[in-house]
């Protein structure tokens, strides 16, 4: 028996085996979920390449977070299969080489415009496209993946500034599912080396040292405490817990030096 036996998740955000949203699923499905995974265009074959190595009957679907046709197409699909869902693993995000590691005041606004679509405003989408199949479940959960946006960290710039949009936009999202019966959360992760991750080339500065600072240790090329979080958010063991955001980064956040 798992902690998520017969529930129904849909999981974004799945590139490869390095992937949080890859560990996800995997431990999820280990706690006996039965998962849809998601990608997009160019990146579709290698998301239906990693959900074979987690097993042959993962379905895959598309889902562009930054086109609302898709996100429509996708919860159509999504229902065509199940009358309910469960759950949604939120684990996108982008933003344009100009607005990561380049002067802040340099990005252009079409720039930013993407990374807070696609990185914060594509939760929403995600909550109103798949509302009804959430609200048939009578007890869902949306868990969205988030790095600390109460400071500023060397070279995130515009993405941090979409992830404190991202932090106020579940809280809100929070508010008005709840009637639906609907939680969002969000965990906040350590640096786990990614292949975003590895697009930000300041990130180097502290992922190899968050560990000499956290407590509880932190090892950047382990995502399953992070997984295993959000596995427990998905559960029923959260059932009163919504627009909560819960670090799991070893202790590092709670430390000023």
């Amino acid at each position: 028996m798992g902690i998520l036996d017969e529930k129904q998740l849909l999981i974004t955000g799945v590139l490869n085996t390095s992937s949080i949203a890859y560990h996800i699923a995997r431990v999820a499905r280990d706690e006996g979920a039965d998962t849809i995974l998601t990608g997009f265009g160019r990146g579709l074959s290698i998301t239906r390449r990693v959900a074979s190595k987690l097993g042959g009957d993962v379905r895959v679907i598309e889902l562009d977070a930054g086109d609302p046709a898709s996100v429509n197409q996708a919860a159509v699909q999504v229902q065509e299969s199940w009358s309910h869902l469960d759950g949604i693993v939120h684990a996108i995000g982008y933003a344009p080489p100009s607005c990561l590691d380049q002067p802040m005041l340099q990005a252009p606004w079409e720039d930013v415009a993407t990374a807070l679509h696609v990185s914060t405003f594509s939760l929403s989408e995600l909550a109103r496209a798949f509302r009804p199949l959430l609200a048939a479940a009578k007890g869902a959960s949306i868990v969205g993946l988030d790095f600390d946006a109460t400071v500023a960290w060397p070279g995130y710039n515009w993405m941090g500034v979409a992830k404190a949009g991202l932090e106020s936009l579940s809280r809100y999202l929070a508010r008005e599912l709840g009637d639906s019966q609907i939680r969002v959360n969000l965990i906040s992760a350590g640096p786990i080396r990614t292949i975003a991750a590895k697009s930000i080339e300041a990130f180097k500065m502290f992922q190899d040292n968050w560990g000499d600072r956290s407590p509880l240790g932190w090892d950047p090329e382990d995502a399953v405490p992070v997984a295993r979080s959000v596995v427990a958010l998905l559960s029923d063991f959260f059932p009163k817990t919504t627009g909560e955001l819960i670090h799991v980064d070893g202790g590092y956040h709670a430390f000023g030096a």
